[in-house]
């Protein structure tokens, strides 16, 4: 019985290695022509007329939606492949010891890398605690794990370029860096629950297994398959309300709004994103249109950013493990990092 399992599981990773040789020239193909063919569709099958509100919103939609999520599936296969060789307990390990401000760089880097869902902020908050590690370099990693992560940055680059998908993970950095040491600074270790002192950190320790590259190439398609599945419904829904934006709402009209002269539309984003739940998927192709409308990219990204980066299922399950002053100030300083970035980026484009 044992041994029918075992051939079954390797026939299955043979077959989830081999999907990406085949797909890969295939999805290529149609990323290249993607333009072309929806054009030839919208044009010359459906007889829409050019410039029309209704053209523009139909044209929007049908681009978008399949170049994104095959820009999405490509990154989160690589990423998948990629996140394979940084395990939590990795991590974990890689940043015992380190002082607050190396450890704040390190872990904000790590984070992009390891990963990372609210439901396991509690193993890796014990975890990172009761290896000595400093609760500012903690809080580093635990802001830029969901905030840059490759769903966003595939994202913006697929709707904005690579200059804005790098401009988003330069200052999510930043603001992860920055913010974790400053917590660090203020030593409010004693806003910790005094019952996550009292746990042995080897009771939340993962065991390390070795893996093949076959396994990772599994680890790639595992990745594709589980993300893809639960936000492809966000991608269609945020580039569905995108394309009505840009088909029906008239030029510059968010510039009111979310305009460069509008000073109070930093905080004002960054106020109504805090208590908002949202992903990268289905927010980021809204941005799109608004910043088509006339909307400023500070303000638009300062709006993601807090809607990503301090979400609100991982603030209830932090209070779980740190007592409600400590996500106040937790809050209050990773969103007065996020309105500096608005601000400054609203400043200079």
């Amino acid at each position: 019985m044992n041994e029918c399992c075992t051939t079954n599981n390797n026939e299955n990773k043979k077959i989830n290695f081999y999907i990406p040789l085949f797909l890969i020239p295939l999805v290529v193909v149609i990323y290249i022509f993607l333009e072309r063919g929806v054009n030839y569709f919208v044009f010359e099958i459906l007889k829409l007329d050019k410039g029309s509100h209704l053209t523009e919103a139909i044209r929007f939609f049908l681009y978008d939606t399949p170049k994104v999520l095959i820009l999405l599936t490509v990154i989160v296969f690589v990423v998948g492949i990629i996140r394979s060789y940084f395990s939590p307990e990795k991590t974990r390990k890689a940043l015992e010891g380190k002082p607050l401000f190396a450890g704040n760089v390190m872990a904000a880097a790590l984070g992009v890398f390891t990963p990372f869902c609210t439901c396991s902020a509690i193993p890796l908050f014990i975890g990172f605690v009761e290896s000595g590690i400093p609760l500012g370099v903690t809080f580093s990693f635990l802001v830029a794990a969901p905030m840059i992560n490759e769903v966003a940055l595939v994202l913006l680059f697929g709707l904005f370029g690579w200059k804005t998908a790098v401009l988003y993970a330069s200052t999510g950095l930043i603001i992860a860096i920055i913010s974790g040491w400053v917590i660090g600074k203020l030593k409010v270790e004693r806003f910790v629950e005094e019952w996550v002192y009292e746990i042995k950190a080897g009771d939340f320790q993962m065991v390390e297994q070795k893996i093949t590259f076959t396994d990772r190439i599994q680890a790639g398609h595992t990745a594709v398959v589980d993300i893809v599945s639960k936000v492809w419904i966000y991608i269609v829904a945020g580039i569905a309300i995108g394309a009505a934006v840009h088909g029906y709402v008239p030029e510059n009209f968010m510039a009111s709004i979310m305009g460069k002269s509008a000073w109070w539309s930093v905080p004002l984003a960054v106020l109504i994103g805090v208590p908002l739940y949202s992903n990268a998927a289905g927010i980021i192709p809204i941005l799109q249109a608004l910043l088509e409308k006339g909307a400023a990219l500070g303000t638009a990204l300062a709006f993601m950013m807090a809607v990503i980066g301090l979400s609100l299922p991982e603030m209830i399950i932090l209070r779980k493990i740190i007592k409600l002053p400590l996500i106040i100030i937790f809050i209050s300083v990773v969103a007065t990092g996020i309105m500096i970035v608005g601000f400054l980026f609203n400043i200079i484009y």
